[in-house]
């Protein structure tokens, strides 16, 4: 067993559980990071934002291994996504009720197969008004939620593949891999509107980031018991 050294940088691969925000999977692992080292600080980050609402891959730095979080930010991503046509949400998944529905009878599996082809390669993509993302300085989500409204610009971002794992409309699953910053509930919105219709994200799992893979990752609630069987450098921090 390799001796870890969490001060001169680790890069921990979890599985995000479902309702976990990125914050609390950061926070448990430092908390029991430092409760095995006995130390009551140690700099730990992630490399990439999960919504509540995802599950999968989230890769966790600490120590001096935080300088590598850029570096695993530009990695490409795969996710699965189910997508509900015929109805929309504000924030374009389940946070938020169904706020509008449209018509579904004309979609096919063949029209969701052509669509979905549009959005490959190189797309503009307007993020969700719900995102962290900055306007004048504050985050996107911190001005919807007070109900003002969000003007966000489009950005460029690539959609190397997506294919369309199941098809039982109004429902559709679908595996997408992209570059960073890609939203795929934006996306979700984009598609639906393509099919003159509506859409949201029900469940999305990210189950890769560059190499690492959704079965690399270890559980959250498994943290305690793995760190406590590591050998671990002690040493102050």
């Amino acid at each position: 067993m390799k001796q870890m050294n969490f001060k001169e940088g680790e890069v921990l691969y979890f599985n995000k559980p479902l309702g976990w925000t990125s914050f609390k999977v950061v926070g448990h692992a430092r908390y029991h990071i430092c409760r095995r080292m006995k130390v009551k600080k140690l700099k730990v980050g992630h490399a990439g934002t999960l919504d509540p609402l995802a599950t999968g891959v989230m890769i966790v730095c600490t120590g001096k291994a935080t300088k590598r979080i850029e570096e695993f930010q530009y990695h490409t991503k795969e996710y699965i996504a189910t997508i509900r046509l015929g109805a929309t949400t504000p924030s374009y998944d389940l946070e938020h009720e169904i706020d509008a529905t449209y018509p579904t009878e004309h979609i096919t599996r063949e029209l969701v197969e052509e669509t979905l082809k549009r959005f490959i390669g190189e797309i503009q993509q307007v993020p969700p008004a719900f995102s962290a993302c900055m306007v004048n300085g504050k985050r996107a989500y911190d001005l919807a939620r007070k109900g003002e409204e969000v003007e966000l610009k489009p950005k460029l971002l690539v959609i190397d593949e997506i294919e369309l794992l199941e098809c039982n409309l109004p429902e559709i699953k679908v595996r997408v891999v992209c570059s960073k910053g890609t939203y795929i509930r934006a996306l979700a919105r984009d598609i639906g509107e393509a099919l003159n219709s509506g859409a949201h994200l029900t469940a999305l799992e990210r189950t890769r980031v560059g190499d690492v893979r959704i079965e690399d990752c270890l559980n959250p609630l498994d943290f305690k018991e793995w760190i406590d069987g590591q050998d671990i450098k002690y040493e102050e921090l």
